[in-house]
C-alpha cells in the first residue's frame, strides 16, 4: 500500500477538477488553452487539499520512528518527542516513502505560483483581447500587464538594492526565497480570512433556510425580478452591438483590407444577426477611401471584444432565466404537494429533458413526495446544526490556536489525543474533515461572489473565460495560506507550536518564518482572529445591507424595495408560467388532432389498396391534402386564440 494512497488521491482529484470545470466552463466553444490552464490551477489547488492529510500522518510516524532510534539525550535535546514504544509506532496504511513528499510540494507549490502570478494574468488579457492575430492578442496582453508586473519588479529590485547596501542585512538565497513565499501567503492570508468570515456564517444559514420552502419561493421571486432586468439590459446592449455591427459590416466592402477582419467579427454574432446582415449586403460595390471615413484596425479590434461580452453575456442571462424558472415552477409544486392527500408528487409541467429509467423507478412519485415534502427540510436542518457546530470550532480554533500551555485549539486536541495511540485512520479522517469544512468555507465563497459583470462563475457552462482564469488565480493564491492556517490550527507547524519536532514536508518547502519575526510572531497568529468580527458582521447581514443603501438590491426580508421585487418577480413567473400552459396545450390539441384524423385517413388508403390501384392513388391524394388542411386550419385557430390572449392581457 505504500504510495497507493497517494496514487488513488492524484486520480480522484483530477476527476473532481474535471467535473467541475464541465459544470462551468465551456469544453466546446472556449479555448483550450483556458481550459488548460484553469484545469491545472483548480486540479493543483484541490490536490494539496487532499493530499496534505496525507503528509501529517507520514510525519507522526516519522516523528515516532526517529523517537524510537534515538537516544533518551537525544530525544530530550533536540527532539521534543512523545515517549512511544517499538509496538506503537507501526507504518500507517497510507505511508508515503521518504523523499517524494519534499519533491511532490515543490513542483505543485512552484508550478500554482507560476499559474498565479505571470500566466493566468497574461491569459486572461490574451482571452479579453479583441485582436484578430495570435501576435496581436499577444501584444495587448503585455501592454495591459506591463504595470502589472513592472509593480512587482520595482518593489522587489528595490528591496534587493536595500539588502545589497545595508551591512546589517546578510540574507543568503534560501532566506530570500521565504521572504518570496511570506509576502505570497501574507497576501493570500488577507483574502482568506475575509471568504473565510463569510462563509463560516453563510453556508450554515443558507442549509438552515434551505429547509423553509416559503423562504426560498420568496428568493427565487426576488432573483427573477433582477435577472429579468438584467436579461433586458443585456438585449438591449447586444442590439446596440449589432447595429455598430452592422454599420461596419455595410461601410467596409468585400474588397477592403479590413474586411477580413469585419468577418471575423460577424462569426462571432447570433446566427440571426448573420442572416439579416448577410441579406442587406452589395458584395458587389467597391470601397472608395476617398468618400468614405472607414474605422481602423483598433476600432474595430475593440468592437470585437464588446460583440465577444455581449454574445456571451446575453447567451448567459437566457440560460440562467429557463433555470430559474425551472426552479420556481418546482418549488410551486412543492408548496401544492404539501397538503396531497394521496402522498404522490404531481408535477406541473413534465420535464423538458429524458430521464433515467433507473431514476424514475426508484424515485416514484410517492418517494420524491416523501423526500421533497417530509424529510428533505429535516435532513437540511440537521446538516445546517452540524455546519453550525464546525464555524463555532472553527472560530474558537482560530481565537486560541497561538496558546500552546494549555492547548486551547479543539482541533489541535483531536490530534495530539490520536496521536499518542498513533491511530493513523482517525487522524487522516480529522485532518480531511477539518481542511476539506475550511476549503468549502473559502473556496464557496469564490465561487458565489460577483463583481459586477467582471468576475461573475455561473453553472451550466455559462462562466466566461476571463472569470475562470480568474478564479484559478484566487484558488492558487488562497489555498497556500489556507493549508497553513490549518496546520496551525493542529499545532502541527513548529512555528506555532515552539516545538522541536520534525515538520511536515509541506512546511518544510516554506521555509523559517523566523526570517520575518513580525510576520512568523505577529500578523499569523493575530490575523486571523479577525474571523470573529467578520463571522458577526456576516450574521447580521451588515454587507448587505449597506449593499442595499448604496443601490444594489439584495434581499432582506424587512426591506420595502425587496417586498416589490417579490411581488414583481412573482408575476414574472406566473406570465411565464401560463404562457408555457397555453403551449403545452396547443401541442396537445395538435397531438389529438393528428392521432384522430390521422388513423381515419390510414384505415381509408388501406381498403382502397385492396380495391383499386386507381383509387388508392386518388385516395392518398384527398388524404394528404386533408391532412395538410386540418393542420393549417389547427395553426390559424392556435394563432387567433394567442393573439386573442394578448389582446386580453394587454387590455387587462
Amino acid at each position: 500500500m505504500s504510495g497507493a494512497a497517494l496514487g488513488l488521491e492524484i486520480v480522484f482529484v483530477f476527476f473532481l477538477a474535471l467535473f467541475l470545470l464541465h459544470r462551468y466552463g465551456d469544453f466546446k466553444k472556449q479555448h483550450r488553452l483556458v481550459i488548460i490552464a484553469t484545469l491545472l490551477a483548480w486540479y493543483l489547488c484541490f490536490l494539496i487539499v487532499f493530499i496534505l492529510p496525507l503528509d501529517v500522518s507520514t510525519t507522526i510516524y516519522n516523528r515516532c520512528k526517529l523517537a524510537v532510534n534515538s537516544s533518551p539525550a537525544e530525544s530530550n535535546g533536540s527532539y521534543v518527542t512523545l515517549a512511544p514504544s517499538k509496538q506503537k509506532c507501526f507504518k500507517p496504511w497510507s505511508y508515503i516513502p521518504d523523499g517524494i513528499m519534499p519533491i511532490f510540494w515543490r513542483v505543485v507549490y512552484w508550478t500554482s505560483q507560476f499559474l498565479t502570478w505571470i500566466l493566468l494574468p497574461f491569459m486572461q488579457s490574451y482571452a479579453r483581447s479583441g485582436g484578430f492575430s495570435i501576435t496581436g492578442k499577444i501584444k495587448t496582453a503585455l501592454i495591459e500587464n506591463a504595470i502589472y508586473y513592472g509593480t512587482y519588479l520595482l518593489i522587489f529590485g528595490a528591496f534587493l538594492i536595500y539588502v545589497a547596501v545595508n551591512p546589517n542585512f546578510n540574507l543568503q538565497w534560501n532566506q530570500l526565497q521565504t521572504i518570496g513565499i511570506a509576502a505570497a501567503n501574507t497576501w493570500g492570508l488577507f483574502l482568506l480570512v475575509l471568504l473565510l468570515g463569510y462563509g463560516l456564517v453563510e453556508i450554515p444559514r443558507s442549509h438552515w433556510n434551505g429547509a423553509k420552502r416559503g423562504y426560498l419561493l420568496m428568493k427565487t421571486y426576488f432573483k427573477a425580478a433582477k435577472l429579468m432586468t438584467e436579461k433586458a439590459d443585456a438585449e438591449e446592449n447586444l442590439e446596440d452591438i449589432m447595429e455598430e455591427v452592422r454599420k461596419v459590416s455595410e461601410s467596409i466592402k468585400y474588397n477592403h483590407p479590413l474586411r477580413k477582419c469585419v468577418d471575423t467579427i460577424l462569426k462571432k454574432c447570433p446566427t440571426e444577426y448573420q442572416e439579416r446582415m448577410g441579406r442587406n449586403m452589395d458584395d458587389y460595390e467597391d470601397f472608395d477611401e476617398r468618400q468614405n471615413s472607414y474605422p481602423s484596425e483598433k476600432s474595430l479590434a475593440k468592437l470585437h471584444k464588446q460583440v465577444i461580452y455581449s454574445v456571451q453575456r446575453h447567451r448567459r442571462t437566457q440560460v440562467q432565466w429557463q433555470i430559474l424558472l425551472e426552479q420556481a415552477f418546482y418549488l410551486e409544486d412543492v408548496a401544492k404537494n404539501e397538503s396531497s392527500a394521496t402522498r404522490q408528487f404531481v408535477h406541473t409541467f413534465h420535464s423538458q429533458e429524458p430521464e433515467n429509467k433507473i431514476i424514475q423507478y426508484f424515485y416514484t412519485p410517492t418517494v420524491e413526495w416523501y423526500w421533497e415534502c417530509l424529510l428533505r427540510p429535516w435532513f437540511y436542518r440537521v446538516l445546517a446544526v452540524v455546519l453550525a457546530t464546525f464555524s463555532v470550532i472553527v472560530v474558537w480554533s482560530e481565537c486560541t490556536f497561538f496558546s500552546t500551555k494549555p492547548v486551547l485549539s479543539l482541533f489541535a486536541v483531536f490530534i495530539q489525543l490520536a496521536e499518542k495511540t498513533y491511530n493513523y485512520i482517525y487522524i487522516e479522517m480529522a485532518c480531511f474533515l477539518t481542511i476539506f469544512f475550511l476549503s468549502i468555507c473559502v473556496y464557496s465563497t469564490v465561487f458565489r461572489i460577483r463583481v459586477f459583470n467582471y468576475y461573475y462563475l455561473a453553472s451550466h457552462h455559462q462562466t466566461d473565460a476571463y472569470s475562470l482564469l480568474f478564479s484559478g488565480m484566487l484558488f492558487c493564491r488562497l489555498t497556500p495560506p489556507l493549508c497553513l492556517n490549518f496546520l496551525g490550527l493542529t499545532h502541527m507547524d513548529a512555528t506555532i507550536s515552539h516545538k522541536k519536532t520534525q515538520p511536515t514536508a509541506y512546511t518544510s518547502i516554506m521555509g523559517s518564518m523566523r526570517v520575518l519575526s513580525f510576520i512568523a510572531d505577529g500578523f499569523y497568529i493575530y490575523y486571523p482572529m479577525l474571523v470573529v468580527i467578520l463571522c458577526i458582521a456576516t450574521y447580521f447581514s451588515l454587507g448587505t445591507r449597506c449593499l442595499n443603501l448604496l443601490g444594489f438590491q439584495q434581499f432582506m426580508g424587512d426591506s420595502e424595495m425587496t417586498s416589490d421585487l417579490i411581488d414583481e418577480g412573482k408575476e414574472l413567473i406566473r406570465r411565464e408560467k401560463r404562457k408555457r400552459q397555453r403551449q403545452e396545450e396547443g401541442e396537445n390539441r395538435r397531438r389529438e388532432w393528428k392521432e384522430r384524423y390521422g388513423n381515419r385517413d390510414d384505415s381509408t388508403r388501406s381498403r382502397a389498396v385492396h380495391t383499386d390501384q386507381k383509387e388508392s392513388s386518388f385516395s392518398e391524394t384527398s388524404a394528404n391534402r386533408r391532412t395538410s388542411l386540418v393542420e393549417d386550419t389547427c395553426q390559424c385557430l392556435e394563432a387567433k386564440y394567442l393573439m386573442m390572449s394578448k389582446l386580453i392581457n394587454e387590455n387587462s
